[in-house]
């Protein structure tokens, strides 16, 4: 075989570049505009060109060539990827009335400045974060429960419209954020062919993507037939942009898919007026979508006003109303929860509704099924709103027989066989009061012994499970009456082990009321809601004598997590385990260090980037011991901003307001460390 010189390798090589070019022009007309100027016939012959020539030429091949989209190994398993920027979910609106009233609170907030906005519809699929470094894809994440998400960047390279390189200016560093879904129309397809190979088909086209995200083999992923659309932007470098509309139009221009629907406006009734003319078209739109998003448009505006705990204050997702569908009820089950809650759950004939196929449906408690009516065997319809989770609107009476049977409110657990009751006349769910109930008592000790609560080590599962089952500890409290010589009763233990654990359980009743709070398992109480409440109210007592409206002033709870908090503390279950708490020497106080020990009081501290020595709460948690409030943005009332490693736009607002950087090391210093 004659050798080929390097004039003709030059050639060759031109001749694949000038392949992969046409087949990238392609995709950008396929994926991006919508334009598509060649069949799928003469666009397969192309990339099998390419594919040949690169065989026969190995040495030509590069990483970001369209023959490598399926060029990864099966995982085992998904590595966490922390976001640097995290991926907050959006409050919504259900009415113009609800929007109007956002929009009054964000043009108080920006005065006098004057903002604009932008409409992008509300797409139901997988939220993904992707990584470009210089123009290079090099890291695909989904978002996860927002701060951490799961490597998919093997999977994530399979799918066509997701670019493997952006076109000719791209920053050096570009990370977007967006939805990966599946088409009505090709989740039709997909699904009718996967039934026909007796294969797992899926109920909705947002499960059909999540499930192909995560599967090992990456050669499944590139068989389903995914896009995406770009929505945010997580972090970017070298690039600076004015306003959101201003980013969208350049990810379009790189060569990344944006949401054709969206638009700038500069009056909110202009904004009404198009989420009035999506919800008409939702139903003839290619894929599922389940409201609008609305945002402020100018970026400088959005750092100005912030976010809270879950979501930005900037925008909102104005949700359509609800699909409704007829179907029968079958049976209904009682489900037990973490907190012992009976929860009636009706089981129906499946039924469409709204893109879903829904075969149960939560009756939330045993007050709401007398206030329905509803009985085994009634016709019933439903409602799916803005959310995925679908409610019983009403009975249709005209469809009874005389065959329904009543729904009976248990008397005993379904899953321990305890009494069941409700916790208190004016609480309307019923509740199993065993609290050994295998159901919610090792979810609870978990919980209360994890790391970011009470940090009791080697409490983990399986000694949990353990606890429970031989009744020594019928509530978290009863952690801290455990001995040695019942914990060398359980198979799991020997002396040093038990010794070890009894420690940990000691130095745990020194963590403060921050992490009791949290450890307790309050709904809607996270780890950085229990600080504020700490904080706020310095020692149990002042909490529990608190009424709703004080909690509904603290800016960072609100009307539904004061409900819950309330709610929780009114159980009398809830109180005997304080008082046990209390007796076990549990401190729970909230110390609040003197000024002069104090020696951030009155700082704002930003944090950016991976910290080798902290994870993101514990350095929050520190900054707030010592005086300081941790931000969540950047302003020109912010001290200090600490830069870890691969730093977010964070770091860039910074250099631009002039502000004071603080490496790891340096912040060290600061902490006293």
């Amino acid at each position: 075989m004659a050798r080929t010189t390097e004039s003709e390798l030059s050639k060759i090589r031109r001749q694949a570049q000038a392949l992969r070019d046409e087949i990238r022009r392609h995709d950008y007309q396929y994926y991006v505009l919508n334009q598509p100027e060649v069949s799928d016939a003469e666009y397969d012959q192309l990339l099998r060109k390419l594919q040949e020539l690169e065989a026969k030429y190995p040495q030509l091949v590069t990483p970001d060539s369209p023959t490598q989209r399926v060029g990864g190994a099966p995982v085992s398993a998904f590595k966490p990827v922390r976001h640097q920027v995290p991926m907050l979910s959006l409050d919504n609106a259900f009415s113009e009335d609800e929007l109007r009233a956002w929009e009054e609170r964000v043009a108080g907030a920006v005065q006098p400045a004057k903002n604009t906005w932008t409409v992008e519809l509300k797409i139901d699929g997988v939220g993904v974060a992707l990584l470009y470094t210089r123009g290079v894809l090099t890291r695909a994440a989904t978002r996860g429960d927002g701060e951490t998400g799961e490597d998919i960047t093997t999977n994530a390279r399979t799918i066509r419209a997701i670019p493997l390189r952006l076109r000719k200016g791209a920053p050096p560093l570009l990370e977007v954020r967006g939805e990966v879904y599946m088409s009505l129309e090709e989740f039709t397809r997909y699904n009718a062919d996967a039934a026909r190979r007796g294969e797992e088909t899926f109920a909705n086209p947002r499960n059909a993507a999540a499930g192909s995200l995560r599967q090992k083999d990456p050669q499944i992923t590139a068989s389903r037939p995914l896009r995406f659309f770009v929505h945010s932007y997580g972090m970017v470098q070298g690039r600076e942009f004015r306003t959101h509309w201003e980013f969208l139009q350049t990810c379009q221009a790189l060569g990344l898919p944006i949401d054709p629907q969206g638009m700038p406006r500069d009056t909110v009734d202009k904004v009404l007026a198009d989420c009035r003319k999506l919800e008409a078209r939702r139903d003839r739109l290619a894929y599922e979508a389940d409201g609008v998003v609305v945002k402020v448009n100018e970026l400088d505006l959005q750092t100005r006003l912030g976010f809270t705990f879950r979501s930005p204050r900037w925008a909102i997702a104005y949700k359509f109303p609800a699909h409704e569908a007829a179907t029968q009820v079958v049976d209904v089950i009682s489900s037990v929860g973490r907190m012992g809650t009976i929860t009636p759950v009706a089981k129906l004939k499946p039924v469409a509704c709204g893109g879903v196929t829904i075969s149960s449906v939560t009756l939330h408690n045993y007050d709401e099924v007398e206030r329905l009516g509803v009985r085994i065997g009634d016709w019933v319809v439903i409602r799916r709103a803005g959310e995925v989770i679908p409610k019983v609107m009403k009975v249709i009476e005209s469809k009874r027989t005389g065959t329904e049977k009543r729904i009976k409110i248990p008397t005993t657990c379904p899953v321990c066989g305890g009494a069941v009751t409700k916790a208190s006349e004016d609480y309307v769910a019923y509740q199993c009061m065993s609290s050994t109930c295998p159901a919610q008592l090792v979810r609870r000790l978990m919980h209360f012994a994890s790391r970011e609560a009470m940090d009791i080590e080697g409490l983990g599962e399986a000694v949990a499970e353990q606890l429970a089952a031989h009744t020594l500890a019928r509530d978290v409290a009863d952690i801290y009456r455990l001995t040695k010589a019942q914990l060398l009763t359980l198979a799991l233990f020997g002396e040093k082990r038990a010794d070890n654990l009894l420690a940990a359980i000691r130095a745990s009743t020194a963590q403060g009321l921050a992490r009791a709070l949290y450890g307790l398992g309050i709904r809607h109480v996270g780890e950085k809601a229990a600080l504020v409440l700490a904080e706020q109210f310095e020692s149990i007592d002042k909490l529990l004598a608190a009424d709703e409206d004080r909690l509904r002033k603290i800016p960072e709870v609100g009307p539904v997590m004061a409900e819950a908090i309330m709610t929780f503390f009114r159980q009398p279950a809830t109180r005997q385990v304080i008082r046990k708490l209390r007796e076990a020497g549990v401190r729970l106080t909230q110390e609040m260090l003197q000024e002069r020990r104090k020696p951030l009081a009155g700082m704002t501290i930003a944090l950016t980037g991976e910290l080798s020595g902290f994870t993101r709460s514990e350095a929050e948690r520190l900054i707030h011991q010592l005086g300081g409030k941790a931000s969540s943005s950047v302003s020109k009332q912010t001290d200090y901003v600490v830069v870890g490693e691969r730093p977010g736009s964070k770091h860039r607002k910074a250099q631009t307001l002039g502000l004071k950087i603080l490496n790891e090391a340096q912040f060290k210093k600061l902490l006293g460390q």
